[in-house]
């Protein structure tokens, strides 16, 4: 799959799954790592390893392969390193405390999804 067509399918998974503040970072031109970050917060550490879990997965389906995920012990802070596309899934605490948004230079999201569509 393509950046654009990953980055759709996880913001649409994470819209699916309830997450909350769901934001996208192109990221081409600030850095080579990858060409966008999506930040969501979940509502509890049960809800966070479920929304990554899920990602991974609807990932899976769609071929894509060798998805990273880190931080599933706690499930304070999960990464998902689907390659083009990196996701921080936080409880709202830790997702306040750190503040990722800030240290990329955000200082509105630049989209958060509305998207309210069903996906499997």
């Amino acid at each position: 799959m393509d950046p654009s067509t990953t980055k759709a399918l996880i913001e649409m998974s994470l819209d699916a799954d309830k997450a909350i503040d769901i934001t996208t970072i192109p990221l081409d031109e600030q850095t080579s790592l990858a060409d966008y970050m999506i930040i969501a917060t979940g509502t509890s550490t049960r809800h966070v390893a479920a929304l990554a879990g899920k990602i991974k997965e609807r990932l899976e389906k769609r071929g894509v392969r060798d998805i990273k995920l880190e931080g599933l012990g706690q499930s304070d802070w999960v990464v998902i390193d689907a390659g083009d596309v990196i996701v921080h899934i936080f409880r709202p605490e830790v997702r306040s405390f750190y503040n990722i948004e800030k240290m990329w230079g955000m200082a509105q999201p630049f989209s958060v999804v509305q998207n309210h569509a069903y996906i499997s």
